[in-house]
């Protein structure tokens, strides 16, 4: 269904602390639940086991959850050449 290419960028999106699951859903169609299998079928079990413990609530995970005043979907360093 993805392409190598956007299979690691869903996977890297995942693990990133300040982007929603609802990007995700916006750019690749996959809801939360979709997610979590897509998770399960291309990391390792141990990597999914810590992403999911990572992940387990957190509020800047969803949008509803997180402050309005956050804004961006990243850190402001995140994406600065070096």
């Amino acid at each position: 269904m993805f392409n190598t290419e956007q299979q690691s960028r869903i996977i890297e999106m995942a693990w990133e602390d300040r982007t929603p699951y609802e990007a995700i859903e916006q750019l690749y169609g996959l809801k939360y639940p979709q997610l979590v299998v897509f998770m399960r079928d291309n990391v390792s079990k141990g990597s999914f086991k810590v992403w999911r413990k990572r992940h387990a609530g957190r509020k800047t995970k969803h949008l509803k959850l997180r402050d309005p005043a956050i804004m961006r979907s990243h850190c402001k360093t995140q994406y600065k050449q070096r």
